[in-house]
């Protein structure tokens, strides 16, 4: 029977996922902080999701920006890791080729989405800081509603080339990919074809929706620090700041991480293909863990919300 990696093929049926490649026999170790980060995650996010909806006085804008994040994180880290944990635990290494164009779209689709919501947050906290007065009648249900769906449409149609055209190329090599799931130019570098399209498509969308975003977010919190500035007192302005602390900290959870991941993939070419790996894991699973716990924590709404359900649920 002839070996996969060797097989002349246009259209394979699967691929075959390495994992975190010159760590395979690490790999039952590696499970288990990324298996604790991955139940946090989406215990985290769903707890978000239910204090929210249970507490008629969280119903608003910025709460509903973070139902947004909420979902798009539980969403981004369920379609890498489940499959990425049966590698670990049960060397279950095939993927189906539609499986793995799907997480070619999913996988950038729902990170810019992520980038788009957090630009949506830095607005709000814009509006609610420098022109309290008209925050209620700015941000209302159906401008909230009508963002989101901008958020969502700007991720789905820019991200929706990738895995069509990675679709057409002929896979005539291997079909072995040394990764943890299906990133998009890890699989177009298989294709023997000229790709220089699908990288030149990648590169240019994914630079220009996080620059966009990034400008937008400083912009917003340059104007948001000059207004805080003028406020008379040192205890004024400490405590208008601290209602932008916890989304300053998820901005800075997501943006560090996935920065420094397209920087070292583009330029890093002497990095470690294991430590390239193991980052873009890290860059999938921190950011969902995290804002659940940056929000719960430094917001005393959802705070108190939640200590009440513990409590009455205790009683």
């Amino acid at each position: 029977m002839p070996d996969s990696s060797t097989t002349n093929f246009t259209n394979p049926s699967t691929f075959i996922l390495l994992g975190i490649p010159g760590l395979e026999t690490a790999h039952v170790w590696i499970s288990i902080p990324f298996c604790t980060m991955y139940v946090i995650a989406i215990l985290g996010n769903f707890i978000l999701l239910f204090v929210v909806k249970r507490e008629p006085s969280l119903h608003g804008p910025m709460y509903y920006f973070l139902c947004m994040l909420a979902v798009t994180d539980l969403v981004l880290c369920t379609c890498t890791i489940p499959k990425m944990l049966s590698i670990f635990w049960f060397n279950s290494r095939e993927i189906d080729f539609n499986a793995c164009l799907t997480q070619i779209y999913f996988i950038p689709c729902f990170f810019g989405m992520q980038s788009g919501i957090f630009m949506a947050m830095a607005f709000d906290r814009y509006v609610a800081i420098c022109d309290p007065l008209r925050h209620s009648t700015t941000l209302t249900n159906p401008v909230v509603a009508k963002i989101g769906l901008a958020v969502a449409l700007r991720g789905g149609v820019l991200t929706l080339p990738s895995p069509l055209i990675a679709r057409q190329w002929p896979y005539c090599r291997t079909n072995i990919i040394p990764h943890t799931c299906c990133d998009h130019m890890a699989v177009v570098n298989l294709a023997c074809a000229d790709i220089r399209i699908s990288s030149y498509y990648g590169l240019i969308v994914g630079n220009l929706v996080i620059t966009v975003d990034v400008f937008f977010i400083a912009v917003s919190y340059t104007k948001i620090l000059r207004a805080i500035f003028r406020l008379p007192t040192k205890d004024t302005r400490l405590k208008t700041f601290g209602t932008c602390g916890s989304h300053l900290c998820a901005i800075l959870a997501f943006y560090i991480p996935a920065l420094f991941s397209m920087f070292t993939y583009r330029f890093g070419h002497h990095v470690a293909l294991h430590f390239h790996v193991l980052f873009a894991n890290v860059c999938l699973l921190v950011p969902p863990m995290l804002n659940p716990i940056i929000f719960g924590v430094r917001t005393k709404q959802i705070r108190d919300r939640l200590l009440r359900l513990l409590t009455q649920k205790g009683t």
